[in-house]
């Protein structure tokens, strides 16, 4: 057989419609399409797509059941290492995890490894096959995840099935974080994926108690010595958002990126009336970034119903930092890339309402730091951009409620959990940590690694703990 050397199209919704729905954009592979896709892989036998996964999938294994077609085994052998192969097969960054290292990119195009996933994923899903629930001990441990992302979820999976009595503590009336919130419906279905993992995780026995704010309902403390936990895991993510600190940014009609796509996705501010939030989008836009949350927020409000939607990014296309994907279906739905401009004042009306952004032309200068070369302003080259909305994408932090009430729990300058990166064990007994609460704003992937790592350490602490 002739060696295929580029990917199989990913069916997708026109973009002329799709910039005007909430409904998916990509629409998964049928099973003609995934088995000819899996037809491509070469099984290597020492396959080196296995090192791009943070989760370690058994990358050819599940894709040999595919072109075998035996679904079921493929999810099985996903399911063993990745708790949410739905969400990661939609939103996990493949280029630069497993298919940079696909030995068939050397000659063409990787096979498309996250589009299997997801096919695999999405099969097991319309089944609806019955999860069987854990038989706990009646001696069981208690574990405490605080944050009911990726994480979290990722942890509270891993441990449940080992036999742990685990419950979630959620702030927020949903439970998802990040995937819920941030990620909006058109590339992450609410509903039909995310809400679906989650009741898996319930089937299983975990239990998830939302709106409780630990750090103001319970300490961390009043967990492990009041309520019985013998471990806490903490994956609150990294929802704080920054911003530029430019004058206007007070004015009516200024939002991070967190906010809009929180009330958007989470609150159903895209269906107001019907839902009682209420989101203000002009006709013109500027979103300031060039990461996949500036892409969410600029695809978001064009299908709010903005005319004019501007990226404003201070570097060139070539540093942007979203996933190509992502800037491709933004271009492909009209969004204007206005690079290498950089806001110094976002302009107000007399009722206190934006009316511009004020920008001024950049060039890229010599490296720095993160060794991409360095913006410079170029004299005299402001100029103004009318619009009646400015959302801020330029990156969170770390919510500090935690750990300000978690005495003996070390935090970093910038107020991330200090965490051992193979462990997740903190500076307190029996705490982990892990995901963008560590690390800084990161990847789902790499935030369900760290979950997955941490569930194995405190299960080898609490067994330590039990036999001591």
């Amino acid at each position: 057989m002739a060696l295929v050397l580029e990917k199989h199209k990913m069916p997708e919704q026109d973009p002329k419609v799709r910039a005007h729905n909430f409904e998916e954009v990509a629409l998964g592979y049928d099973e003609e399409t995934a088995i000819a896709e899996a037809e491509r892989c070469l099984n290597c036998k020492v396959p080196q797509c296995r090192k791009g996964c943070p989760v370690s999938v058994r990358i050819p294994e599940f894709i040999q059941k595919i072109k075998a077609h035996d679904f079921a085994a493929a999810i099985d052998i996903i399911k063993g290492d990745n708790a949410l192969p739905a969400v990661c097969g939609r939103v996990c960054p493949q280029e630069n995890q497993c298919e940079k290292f696909c030995i068939l990119g050397k000659r063409g195009e990787p096979v498309g490894i996250g589009r299997l996933e997801r096919f695999a994923a999405d099969w097991q899903l319309a089944q609806e096959e019955e999860v069987k629930p854990v038989e706990f001990a009646p001696d069981a441990q208690k574990v405490a995840i605080i944050g009911a992302g990726p994480a979290g979820l990722s942890c509270a999976g891993d441990l449940a099935k080992k036999g742990y009595r685990v419950t979630i503590f959620e702030a927020l009336h949903v439970a998802g974080g990040v995937l819920s919130y941030g990620i909006p419906e058109f590339r992450l279905p609410k509903d039909g994926v995310v809400q679906k993992e989650v009741e898996n995780l319930r089937k299983l026995g975990v239990t998830i108690e939302l709106n409780s704010v630990v750090g103001r309902l319970y300490t961390i403390d009043e967990l492990m010595e009041e309520e019985g936990f013998d471990a806490v895991f903490v994956g609150t993510g990294a929802g704080l958002p920054h911003f530029m600190n430019i004058p206007g940014e007070n004015l009516n009609g200024v939002y991070s990126a967190n906010e809009f796509l929180t009330r958007c996705n989470l609150m159903k501010a895209y269906r107001f009336p019907d839902f009682a939030t209420p989101i203000h989008v002009g006709r013109g836009v500027a979103v300031v970034g060039g990461g996949n949350v500036a892409m969410d927020a600029a695809r978001t409000a064009l299908r709010l119903g903005a005319e004019k939607v501007y990226i404003v990014y201070r570097r060139s296309e070539e540093e942007l930092p979203a996933r190509r994907e992502e800037v491709h279906h933004a271009k492909e739905e009209g969004i204007d890339f206005r690079l290498l401009n950089n806001p110094v004042e976002i302009l107000g009306n007399e009722d206190g309402w934006v009316k511009a952004i004020r920008c001024i032309k950049m060039e890229l200068g010599e490296p720095d730091d993160s060794g991409r070369r360095r913006p410079v302003p170029i004299e005299g080259s402001e100029f103004d951009l009318p619009v009646d909305t400015v959302i801020m994408s330029i990156g969170t932090g770390p919510n500090p409620i935690v750990a300000t009430t978690t005495p003996g729990m070390d935090t970093t300058k910038r107020g991330n959990i200090v965490a051992d990166e193979e462990t997740g064990a903190t500076t307190k007994e029996g705490v982990f940590a892990g995901g963008d609460i560590v690390t800084g704003a990161a990847t789902v992937i790499l935030a369900m690694g760290a979950g997955k790592k941490a569930a194995a350490a405190i299960d080898e602490y609490l067994q330590k703990k039990k036999n001591a």
